[in-house]
C-alpha cells in the first residue's frame, strides 16, 4: 500500500483514495498492515521519518514506552562503528519478544479456560462479594437486622442490582478513604 505525503504535510492513501492521519497509521501499523510513505513531489521513500514520528507522537501523549537511558544509547550509536549492527539487532529482538508475547498470551487463554483474565479476576471478586454479602445475613441476626451501608436488603433488589450497588458503594468508599490518605499525605 502506497501513502503519499504531499508538501502540505496531508498524507493520502492511494488503495483507499482518502486523506489519513498518523493516528489512521499508527492504526494501520497494530493490525499488520504494510505500507510505503512516498514524498508526492519527489517520490522518495519517506516511510522511517513517518514511522519516527508516530513515535513521537504517542511518546509526547504520555505513552511512554522507550525508555530514557535506551532513547540516550540509541543517539550515541549513531556514527558509531557498530552502527551497522544495531538494526539487525534490534530487528531480532523486537521478533523474539513479539514471539514471547504471544506464546504469554496463549499460556494466559489456556490458564484462564479460554477467558480473559480480567474477566476471571471480577468473576473472583464478584464470587467474593457474594461470600461477603452471605456472611453479613448470617450476622444480620446478631445485629438485629441492621443494614450494614453498603448492603442492600436481599427482598429490596434483585441480586444483579444489589451487586451493581455493592460495587456503587464500594467505589464510593474507596473514593472517600483516598480523598482521606490524600489529605493525611498534604498534612505531613
Amino acid at each position: 500500500m502506497i501513502i503519499k505525503k504531499y508538501a502540505n504535510r496531508r498524507l493520502y492513501n492511494t488503495a483507499a483514495s482518502s486523506y489519513v492521519t498518523l493516528d489512521h497509521l499508527s492504526e494501520m501499523v497494530r493490525e499488520g498492515i504494510d505500507f510505503t510513505v512516498q514524498d508526492a513531489k519527489t517520490g522518495e521513500d519517506i516511510t522511517r521519518s513517518v514511522l519516527t514520528q508516530i513515535i513521537f507522537d504517542q511518546e509526547s501523549r504520555g505513552q511512554n514506552l522507550l525508555p530514557v537511558q535506551f532513547l540516550r544509547r540509541l543517539i550515541r550509536f549513531y556514527g558509531d562503528q557498530m552502527q551497522g549492527y544495531l538494526p539487525p539487532y534490534l530487528e531480532m529482538s523486537m521478533e523474539s519478544f513479539s514471539k514471547a508475547q504471544e506464546q504469554m498470551r496463549e499460556n494466559m487463554t489456556r490458564a484462564f479456560g479460554g477467558a480473559s483474565p480480567m474477566g476471571v479476576f471480577e468473576e473472583q471478586a464478584q464470587r467474593n462479594m457474594a461470600m461477603f454479602q452471605q456472611a453479613m445475613k448470617l450476622w444480620a441476626p446478631f445485629a438485629g437486622g441492621a443494614n450494614f451501608p453498603g448492603m442492600p436488603k436481599a427482598d429490596d433488589a434483585s441480586e444483579d442490582d444489589a451487586k451493581d450497588e455493592q460495587l456503587t458503594q464500594l467505589r464510593k468508599q474507596m473514593e472517600a478513604m483516598q480523598k482521606q490518605l490524600d489529605a493525611m499525605a498534604r498534612k505531613s
